[in-house]
């Protein structure tokens, strides 16, 4: 039961970021009330990857990719100890 809520934290942060990054691609809903949402929570989260490796030529952020991996490994280290409970 746990793990089934531990997964569905962890898959709906996973769309809200998957939202975040195609909600970028459109600037003009920026400031709608859902993407200040989502950036509100992803937003922080997505600057620590930025401040490692910076958008390349000013264009490509690939910082989301490493958020999405760094993601997965977390998830499966939270798994892996609330599995030995």
């Amino acid at each position: 039961m746990l793990l089934s809520i531990v997964h569905t934290f962890f898959l709906v942060y996973e769309i809200m970021l998957f939202a975040r990054i195609i909600g970028s691609w459109f600037p003009q809903f920026y400031h709608h009330p859902i993407m200040r949402f989502i950036a509100h929570y992803t937003d922080p989260y997505l600057g620590l990857f930025r401040r490692i490796i910076p958008p390349i030529g000013g264009v490509l952020d690939i910082s989301p990719f490493l958020a999405f991996i760094a993601l997965g490994l977390i998830e499966s280290l939270v798994n892996r100890i609330l599995g030995g409970f």
